[in-house]
């Protein structure tokens, strides 16, 4: 793999972590985190090594999904604080080295968005997907309450109306569809420029935009689709290009050509991700199918559809873009979860901290936190069977009630706090030099001080099962052993001599490579011979 050579050196080097912003740190009391809070905390994340962060959205909303309903893409919800305490915490973290990412809800508002009020009542506007009859599905058209009648095709829940970016097909049974060069499809797209510059010019490094594959609709193979993110590319280079865009798509192989800098490895959207981390347990959606990961104490797993996944993305965006590799995300189970507990995925961040993608950390997940199991629903977090709320608590900072993160009355807080008195906090962790917290510290410094560890680096696999074992460069070795036994292996040739370089339970010596249960290690390889194995 090349370096890449369209994006930003700043992207291509970040080390990305998610803040879901009403939980992370709340200021004022109210038992919901807020922007104030987290600029208060982001001495935690500049001591932790990260240097970019991707806010969930903390736009104006009604609050029907978590925010993913947004009635105003200007303002800052006053829940979180204002667009003044956006841009102090944008300077504070330019200050430590950090950037901020927000989030783009591009293919949806509420139903509470003056858009959407509008043309509500009004049939020639053609922002959103109108017709004047049910279409299949049925439960995605909800009947309209304004003065124009029919039905509006609704993206997830009922309040969330779905911008129209034109269809990519006609079809004479449909005919309300519009074609993608209509005059709403035309005024959404201005739009989406417009929201992007209005942030940009706040200072906000880019944005993660959300369901980036779904705006046109009927487009089986994305072509429209890829042509209107495209389209924005091309303005963003020339406007604004240390700025990047970060899709939820699930295919880098087809966002990143068609104009994304990063697209994420998704839990729904094929094995890759989930070959990592789905233990069948915590948040189980339609696409839950039951088999085993590879980060699982029972060893079950196989690093083989991972690879599938990442060779076919890697050869696809030919140095182009990156691939985001998440520990979890917002809508997906926490790296501690059911039977994989705090003391078993240190070796989870070895892998993500040295693997050449871009390295994305869920807020928590750092210091251990787990997935809280039978917690209430609360702003359309329970989505059928997914029990999102359980990766949503309360960030953990100390031993104080609440965890630290609020002084309210717990009752009032967002969500509850894991009621586990064993639960990890920030403050106990940083003052264990063998805690994850701080081991997690020590590996994005090594990939930080460390080319070879990067996103440029080349990756050649050694040995796919247990330990999984690769080469980064030429001159160092990752050992990777996320189940419970001991393993050894002989390397097809002599590895060593060898330098530790951040290592738990893990040895290299001559021709043999030992790692205990959830053991690790990454290590400077002395000699310059090549070694044998799988390139990607």
């Amino acid at each position: 793999m090349t370096a890449p050579v369209s994006v930003p050196d700043w992207f291509a080097e970040a080390v990305l972590y998610q803040i879901y912003p009403q939980s992370f740190a709340d200021s004022d009391g109210d038992g919901i985190g807020d922007l104030p809070g987290l600029t208060a905390r982001l001495d935690h994340l500049a001591d932790l090594g990260i240097t970019a962060v991707w806010l969930s959205p903390c736009f104006a909303s009604e609050f029907g999904d978590a925010g993913y309903d947004v009635t105003d893409y200007l303002t800052v919800d006053p829940r979180y604080g204002s667009n003044a305490d956006l841009a102090a915490l944008v300077a504070a973290a330019r200050e430590r080295g950090i950037r901020v990412l927000l989030d783009l809800v591009a293919g949806h508002t509420s139903h509470r968005h003056p858009w959407f009020q509008r043309a509500a009542h009004d049939p020639a506007d053609d922002r959103y997907i109108w017709s004047d009859r049910v279409t299949a599905p049925v439960r995605s058209w909800i009947p309209n309450q304004g003065l124009r009648g029919g039905f509006y095709l609704a993206n997830f829940y009922p309040i969330q109306p779905a911008l129209n970016f034109g269809h990519a097909r006609p079809d004479p049974a449909e005919p309300w569809r519009s074609p993608v060069d209509a005059p709403g499809p035309r005024a959404n797209r201005a739009a989406l420029r417009e929201v992007m510059a209005h942030w940009f010019e706040l200072g906000v490094a880019g944005f993660r935009v959300d369901m980036a594959s779904s705006l046109v609709k009927d487009d089986p193979a994305h072509v429209e689709t890829a042509r209107l993110w495209r389209e924005l590319r091309d303005w963003l280079d020339g406007h604004y290009p240390d700025r990047v865009l970060i899709a939820e798509w699930g295919d880098p192989a087809r966002s990143v050509p068609a104009g994304f800098h990063a697209d994420f490895f998704l839990h729904f959207t094929g094995r890759g991700l989930r070959s990592l981390w789905d233990n069948g347990t915590g948040s189980q959606g339609s696409w839950a199918d039951g088999r085993p990961c590879y980060f699982d104490p029972a060893g079950g797993g196989s690093m083989a559809e991972f690879l599938a996944a990442w060779q076919q993305a890697d050869q696809a965006i030919d140095g182009r873009g990156l691939v985001a590799l998440p520990t979890a995300n917002h809508d997906f189970s926490r790296l501690v979860c059911g039977p994989r507990t705090r003391e078993q995925v240190g070796c989870a961040f070895a892998f993500v901290l040295s693997w050449p993608s871009l390295p994305v950390i869920y807020y928590g997940d750092e210091i251990g936190m787990r997935y809280v199991p039978g917690l209430p629903e609360k702003e359309g977090s329970q989505c059928g069977t997914e029990a999102r709320q359980g990766s949503r608590t309360p960030m953990q900072w100390d031993a104080a009630p609440n965890a630290g993160f609020s002084s309210a009355d717990p009752a009032a807080l967002y969500l509850p706090v894991d009621p586990d008195p064993a639960r990890p906090d920030a403050a106990a962790q940083r003052t264990d030099p063998d805690s994850l917290l701080q081991q997690v510290r020590r590996l994005i410094r090594l990939r930080r001080d460390t080319p070879e560890l990067g996103t440029g680096g080349s990756v050649t696999v050694l040995h796919e099962g247990y330990p999984f074992v690769y080469r980064r460069g030429r001159h160092h070795l990752v050992v990777v052993n996320p189940r419970r036994e001991p393993v050894e292996l002989v390397p097809a040739e002599a590895v060593g001599p060898a330098t530790g370089l951040v290592v738990r339970g893990a040895a290299v010596t001559d021709g043999l490579i030992r790692a205990d249960g959830f053991g690790y290690g990454v290590f400077r390889i002395e000699s310059d011979g090549d070694l044998e194995g799988t390139g990607n």
